[in-house]
């Protein structure tokens, strides 16, 4: 188990799609934030807006970037990167996890 250590985490959720995403913030002394989600099963669309980097930390995603027509399938352990105000979508068919880094 990775460990993110000497930070403060915020201890309401952010709640999304009626309870079937949920994240927690994570601040870090040097001013930056980083998000840990779960996401049950379905289908969902996102908007950004600062960059982001989407590590997948369990289970898996598939992802329609930004200018794309094709699905792509990101395990864990990968990641895509975000640019600002864009939107996408993600679909997964078991619970899966991610951290979400801003740039």
């Amino acid at each position: 188990m990775e460990l993110i250590e000497q930070v403060s985490v915020a201890k309401k959720a952010n709640i999304y799609f009626e309870g079937k995403v949920a994240s927690r913030s994570v601040f870090f002394s040097d001013g930056s934030k980083k998000t840990l989600g779960v996401v049950l099963p379905g289908e969902y669309e996102f908007s950004t807006s600062q960059g982001e980097i989407m590590q997948v930390t369990s289970g898996s995603f598939e992802v329609l970037l930004p200018n794309s027509t094709a699905w792509q399938t990101f395990s864990e352990g990968s990641q895509f990167e975000l640019a600002a105000n864009v939107s996408f979508k993600i679909r997964n068919s078991v619970i899966a996890e991610y951290c979400c880094s801003y740039l």
